[in-house]
């Protein structure tokens, strides 16, 4: 299990599988091998959506809500 954080306020917002990390990998951009953030978007929802878990996706609407965009970090438990 992973969990996911808000980067600047280091909440915690959910708790996702490994696939949904892979999901998420396999999606966007990694800076380098060891890369642990990504900055979440309504698009890369939209991505995302078919991909990733019905939880994972809301898990990211709530946390994007009516902003622009939210980094994210994920922690493995």
């Amino acid at each position: 299990m992973v969990d996911l954080f808000n980067v600047e306020t280091n909440q915690l917002l959910g708790t996702v599988t490994d696939a949904d990390l892979q999901a998420l990998a396999d999606a966007l951009e990694e800076e380098s091998s060891d890369d642990n953030d990504y900055f979440i978007n309504a698009d890369t929802i939209d991505l995302l959506d078919g991909q990733a878990s019905s939880t994972l996706i809301e898990l990211l609407r709530a946390a994007v809500g009516s902003g622009d965009g939210v980094e994210i970090r994920w922690e493995r438990k």
